[in-house]
This record gives structure tokens, C-alpha cells and sequence, in this order.
């Protein structure tokens, strides 16, 4: 099964959204292995977000994931990057469709509610900087086989 990192981002907690955004991901079939509530630093944002340091863009997005809590979260499940990807909608809510959680709950593109890592490769490495091993839980639901086939 694959593994990837979801961000319910400060928005997503202050507008009270963050049950009914983990329900859509639940309802999808994916599984959480691992979430904590925290505060990102600036030192991890910069990390997190180092892919896009040299764009117009980058402080205001490091000031803003550390402007309060946010949820961090593994899910686990088949093919669960592009799953959480294709549940999220796009990355500007004004062009995410319908039925998605950006399409449904967003309007702004820089209070877009979440991120979800973008390839199997990155959920490694961004699994990492967010999570220990030890953070991890792996367990079977009785629910596995009315959700995907062996």
C-alpha cells in the first residue's frame, strides 16, 4: 500500500474544517497511519517548501503555513497519492471542480485548505521530515476488502 503526507493547513483549522476534510479522505477509503496537531516553524517551512524558494510567492506561503496550527496526517491505502490529489482538486480552488474539497470549501489560491504530496517520491521524503517511524502505526481495518481488492 502506498503512503502519502497530507497538510490541513491554519485556514483549514480555523474555519473549523479540518473533521469534515478527514471524513472525505476516510470516505475515499484511505486509511490514517499517523496525524498530529501541530505548529510548523519557519525552519521546517523553508524545508518543506524549498522547491519553490526562489519564487515571488515563497514568503508570503512560509508566513502563512506558520501563522497557527495545522494538521499534519499519513494515509495510507492504494494508490493514495493521486487519490488524495483527485480529492483535493486543483491547487486554485477557482479552477478545482465540484465534489472536490478545494472545489467545495476554498475560493482563495493562497487559502486553499490543504496539500497533499504531488508523487510517491515526495510523500517519502516530506513522510519523513514530518513524522518519525516510531509515529507510525501499522494495523489492518476489518473494512480492507470491501475497499480494495487483493
Amino acid at each position: 500500500m502506498e503512503r502519502t503526507l497530507v497538510l490541513l493547513k491554519p485556514d483549514a483549522l480555523q474555519r473549523g474544517l479540518a473533521g469534515t476534510i478527514i471524513a472525505r479522505l476516510e470516505a475515499r477509503g484511505l486509511k490514517i497511519v499517523g496525524m498530529k496537531l501541530m505548529q510548523m516553524s519557519q525552519a521546517m517551512a523553508r524545508r518543506h517548501y524549498g522547491a519553490h524558494v526562489d519564487k515571488p510567492f515563497f514568503p508570503g506561503l512560509v508566513q502563512f503555513i506558520t501563522s497557527g496550527p495545522l494538521v499534519a496526517m499519513v494515509l495510507e491505502g492504494k494508490n493514495a497519492v493521486i487519490i488524495v490529489r483527485t480529492t483535493m482538486g486543483a491547487t486554485d480552488p477557482a479552477k478545482a471542480g465540484p465534489g472536490t474539497i478545494r472545489g467545495d470549501m476554498a475560493i482563495d489560491m493562497g487559502r486553499n485548505l490543504i496539500h497533499g504530496s504531488d508523487s510517491p517520491e515526495a510523500a517519502q521524503r516530506e513522510i519523513a521530515l514530518f513524522f518519525k517511524e516510531s509515529e507510525l502505526v501499522d494495523y489492518r481495518r476489518d473494512t480492507e476488502p470491501w475497499i480494495t481488492e487483493s
